[in-house]
């Protein structure tokens, strides 16, 4: 069940980036919230174990595992944003 809620929270993150932010504009509202879902779900799979911030049982849910899914895909759209300004891609 973590993993549904990173994933829909990158996706969130990736749709507040277009539309609040007007970041990623260039590529649209698909690829923004993809960027994010990535993000969310690399954040919350493989960063969160690394900060013992996974849940001891795998249902519980992680209040501080989905905050760094959220600061991942935040950080996942600020760099592809960052990449496609510098070269164009």
């Amino acid at each position: 069940m973590n993993i549904v809620i990173w994933i829909v929270a990158g996706g969130v993150v990736g749709w507040a980036a277009y539309a609040v932010l007007k970041a990623n504009e260039q590529r649209g509202v698909i690829v923004s919230m993809i960027m994010g879902m990535v993000g969310g779900f690399v954040g919350g799979k493989e960063l969160a174990p690394l900060f013992s911030a996974a849940a001891g049982n795998a249902n519980d849910f992680s209040p501080f595992a989905l905050f760094i899914a959220l600061a991942t895909a935040a950080a996942c759209l600020t760099i592809g944003n960052m990449i496609h300004n510098r070269f164009g891609v």
